[in-house]
Formats: structure tokens, sequence, C-alpha cells
């Protein structure tokens, strides 16, 4: 998933360019996913260090890879345009050119390729060909659905699929894939966190979506908000958020064996601040700064869902 950045002017140093076009603000909310499958895992006594770090780094390659590709597909398909209510993006403001956006592109492609396959060697080694082969084509898609989410000669978020991919590769794939590699197996009931941040996930993306509906529109990239309009667009905005909370209690209810388990219970008042203000802000721009809101607010209830989990 990609989000806004800074404005990046065409004036400053390539350096600087090339970090503003990576979103680093959009990185932490990348590793919840990795963050809530090892604390899952540690939970149930398999945690091992070295498959998490690896598909943290996988993941933040995987990431910034999205972002380069959003840059360049917004550009090239019209959404990055001057009615686009966001900030410039570093294609569009000329900061890099497309030319060297394809081949930065390229090279995170290259890097998430490596770091998947070193990740898989290292939880799998030679045993399970078979899961092996499985995961090597679930990180084949994971390279595709970052690329294609704006750039390609179809890409699926013009057709108001980003959120599907959002929920599934920033939930499901993350928490469930995580936790299977360190534990050589997968209970169902982590299905329940794995959807959560999916919702939460979604939820960052949405509100992105609310604030550029109208340069969206203009430009054919027709996301959920241009589908349902910007009111129902809230209303999904708090089912998104309801339900993640909902999915955790769930979870815990399940697997209860400490009272320690509610810790998550705490991020829920920055989850209704977040419903709220999304509401109640109509301006546009308004809305840019609850993007971080809820990425440090899925942040927070992923570091308090896991610790109670651990305990």
């Amino acid at each position: 998933m990609a989000t806004s950045s800074p404005a990046v002017p065409a004036s400053v140093s390539p350096a600087k360019a090339w970090i503003s076009a990576f979103r680093p603000r959009t990185l932490p909310l990348a590793l919840a996913s990795i963050m809530a499958g090892g604390f899952l895992a540690a939970s149930n006594g398999h945690f091992r260090g070295s498959v998490v770090g690896l598909a943290a780094l996988t993941t933040i390659l995987l990431q910034i890879l999205s972002n380069l590709a959003n840059d360049y597909g917004d550009s090239q398909n019209g959404a990055d345009s001057v009615h686009r209510e966001g900030p410039q993006r570093a294609v569009q403001s000329g900061a890099i050119t497309p030319a060297q956006m394809k081949k930065g592109m390229g090279l995170f492609g290259a890097l998430s390729l490596g770091s998947g396959l070193l990740l898989l060697w290292v939880a799998l080694g030679t045993a399970g060909a078979w899961i092996f082969l499985a995961f090597f084509v679930l990180g084949l898609s994971a390279i595709w659905a970052a690329v294609n989410y704006t750039a390609g000669s179809k890409p699926y978020g013009y057709a108001g699929l980003g959120d599907l991919s959002v929920f599934v590769f920033f939930g499901l794939v993350g928490v469930c894939g995580t936790y299977f590699l360190q534990a050589g197996t997968l209970p169902l009931s982590v299905l329940l966190p794995a959807a959560a941040l999916g919702c939460f996930a979604t939820a960052v993306l949405n509100v992105n979506n609310i604030r550029d509906i109208r340069s969206d529109a203009l430009a054919g990239k027709i996301t959920i908000p241009v589908r349902l309009g910007p009111q129902r667009a809230r209303v999904y905005h708090v089912v998104l958020l309801t339900a993640g909370l909902v999915c955790a209690v769930l979870y815990v209810l399940l697997t209860y064996r400490s009272p320690w388990q509610w810790l998550f219970l705490m991020s829920a008042p920055l989850l209704v601040r977040n419903a709220l203000a999304v509401w109640q802000r109509q301006d546009s721009m308004q809305l840019d700064p609850l993007l971080k809101q809820m990425a440090l607010t899925t942040l927070v209830f992923t570091l308090l869902f896991g610790l109670g989990q651990a305990v």
C-alpha cells in the first residue's frame, strides 16, 4: 500500500528526493503485521528472531517498491495532477524522472525477491519443497501486487481493488505467513488478529482515498470512496475500525489465558478518535494528518496486542 508523503520539490538533492519517494512514514505500518506474527508465535513458544528479522526486511523492501510504483503509476495514469489534494510526488514534481523511477522499481523488486528467498531458506531450509514453492509463488504475488497497484497497463488500484489487496497482504499474508514460517503450523484462530491488522491497514488506505476522492474520480481511479461517495466512505471507515477491534476481542475470548490479553483495549480510544475525526473533517487537506494518526494507532494496537498475548 502506498500513501502520501511530504511534497518533493524539484530543487531538492537526489538523495533527499529518493528518501522522500520511499515514504518512510509508511514503513512502520508495513511492519505491523510482521510484529503481530512474531508476538503471536512467541506466545505459543515458536519465536524465531532470524525469521522475523528477514520477514521485516522483506516487507520494508516490498513497501518501498510499492511506494515507488505508486509514484510512477499515478504520474503516468493521471491521478497525480493539478487536481490532486495531497502533496506532490517525486515524479509529478520532476525531482525524479520516470526513467529513473522505473530503475528504482527494478532495483527494489530484485532486492525484495532476494530477501524473500533468503527468508524462505532460513525458515524452511531444504525440507518441504512444496511449502517452499507455495511461499515463493506468494512472494512473487506480493511483488506483482506492489507494482501493479497503480502501475502497469491495467492497475488494479484504479478498479477499486486496492482495499482487498491491502487487507490480504498487510493482514492475512503478513501475520499468518510470519507465524507459519516460525511455527511450521497455523492455528485457525490466528486468522482473527490477521484480519484485525488487515482492517486497520485498509482504514489507512481509506483515509488516503477519501482525501483524494476528487482527483481520483477525474483520473478514472475508481477507489472504494469514489464508488461509495464521501459520506458512505466514512461509514465504511467506521465499519473497518469496528471490525478490527471485534476480531481482536474474539481472538482473546477463544484463547483466553490471562487478563493481560486485554491490554490492546487501551488503543480503543485512539481508534474512536480517528473515526470521529474522519467523520467530522470534510475538507480534504484536513484529512492528511489522520493518515499518520491511523498508521501510528495501528502500530500502538499491534504493540499492546502483541505484548498482551506474549506475557
